[in-house]
C-alpha cells in the first residue's frame, strides 16, 4: 500500500499548503474518495470549508465544477438540458455540471427538495435520469457538499435518507491562532493562493487506488469491533435510531482507506476508532428526551467508543 501512501501524502501536502493546520480534515476527504464515497462539510461560515474543497479538487486533476445552491436552483441547472437546434431541426443535451469528476455542492442546504433529490441519484447511483435516459457519471466520481448548520433561514434542512448517502460529515473547526496569523498574511495579496494549486495526480491513477483498497485485510476481530460499534447505537436508550447497515459498510471500506493511506495492508482497531465518529454521528438520531438534556450524537457515539473492548490483534504466525 505504499503506492496509496506516497500518493496521499503528495495530496495532503499540496492541500495544506492553503488549507493550514486541518491535516485530519484532508486525510478524510482523501478516505471519501478512496472509497468512492462523498463528504459533507459542516461547519459555521468563515472557516473554509470551500477553500478546502477547491484546493483539494485543484489538487486531484480532473474535471472540476462548482455549483452554488440558491432556492431558485433547478434540477436542470444541476443535470443538464436539452436544447433544441433549429439547423438540424434535432435537439442537443448540454452537460450539467454534475458531470464532473469533483463536484463541489456550495451550500447545499439552500437547495430546494426536488433539487435535492436529483443530487441523490447522482450520489447513490453514479448515475443521472434525464430526457427518459440514464446518463453514468464519470469515473471517479466525489461530491463535496458544503452546509452552514447554524443558519436556518431560507434554508431545506437535509433529509435523513440524503444525509446517510454521505460516507462521513466533517466538521473543521476554528485554527488556531498561530494559523490563523499564518493564514491572514498569505492572504494578503490580490489573487488568492487557492488559484495557484497544481495537480498532484490524474484521473486514470485515482481509478486504480480506488481498486486497490478493497483488498485491504480486515481480521475477523476488526470486523466484530466494527459490527459491535453500530449495534450499540441502535441499542442505546438516548437513541431513538441508530446507525444503518450502510453506516457499517462505510465504517468498514473507510477504515480500509485510512489503513492504505497509513501505508498498511490490514485494518487495525484505531482506523475503526478514529473514523467512527465522523461516519455514524450523522446517521445516528436522538430521542427528545435526550435532546432536552442536550445529549448530541457525537456524544453518544463518543461514548460508545469509549466503553467497547478494543479488540487485541493476533499476531500472523
Amino acid at each position: 500500500m505504499n503506492n496509496v501512501q506516497e500518493w496521499a501524502q503528495a495530496l495532503v501536502n499540496s492541500v495544506e499548503g492553503v488549507f493550514l493546520g486541518k491535516r485530519d480534515v484532508i486525510e478524510k476527504l482523501i478516505v471519501g474518495l478512496l472509497c468512492r464515497g462523498h463528504v459533507l462539510l459542516e461547519d459555521v461560515p468563515g472557516v473554509g470549508k470551500t477553500i478546502l474543497a477547491r484546493a483539494f479538487a485543484s489538487s486531484i486533476g480532473a474535471k472540476f465544477a462548482r455549483i452554488q445552491c440558491t432556492p431558485d436552483l433547478l434540477p436542470a441547472d444541476v443535470l443538464g438540458v436539452s436544447v433544441y437546434n433549429p439547423k438540424d431541426m434535432t435537439f442537443q443535451f448540454r452537460d450539467g455540471p454534475i458531470l464532473s469528476n469533483i463536484v463541489l455542492v456550495d451550500e447545499i442546504n439552500r437547495a430546494t427538495p426536488r433539487t435535492q433529490a436529483a443530487l441523490l441519484e447522482a450520489m447513490a447511483e453514479n448515475q443521472i435520469s434525464i430526457d427518459g435516459r440514464r446518463m453514468p457519471l464519470p469515473e471517479p466520481f466525489f461530491l463535496i457538499a458544503t452546509e452552514n448548520p447554524v443558519e436556518f433561514e431560507g434554508t431545506f434542512p437535509l433529509p435523513e435518507a440524503q444525509k446517510d448517502r454521505f460516507l462521513l460529515s466533517v466538521g473543521i473547526g476554528y485554527p488556531t491562532r498561530a494559523v490563523e496569523q499564518t493564514i491572514v498574511e498569505n492572504q494578503r495579496r490580490v489573487t488568492h493562493p487557492v488559484l495557484d494549486v497544481k495537480p498532484v495526480t490524474d484521473v486514470e491513477g485515482i481509478v486504480e487506488l480506488q481498486k486497490s483498497v478493497v483488498a485491504v485485510h480486515v481480521a475477523d476481530e476488526v470486523f466484530e469491533y466494527i459490527m459491535d460499534i453500530v449495534e450499540a447505537t441502535r441499542r442505546d436508550t438516548a437513541v431513538r435510531l441508530g446507525a444503518s447497515p450502510r453506516g457499517t459498510l462505510a465504517l468498514y471500506k473507510a477504515a480500509q482507506a485510512l489503513a492504505a493511506i497509513r501505508g498498511r495492508d490490514f485494518v487495525v482497531p484505531d482506523d475503526v476508532k478514529r473514523l467512527a465518529p465522523a461516519i455514524l454521528s450523522k446517521r445516528v438520531i436522538v430521542t427528545a428526551e435526550a435532546m432536552v438534556r442536550a445529549i448530541t450524537p457525537e456524544m453518544i457515539v463518543d461514548s460508545i467508543l469509549d466503553r467497547i473492548e478494543v479488540p487485541i490483534l493476533k499476531e500472523k504466525k
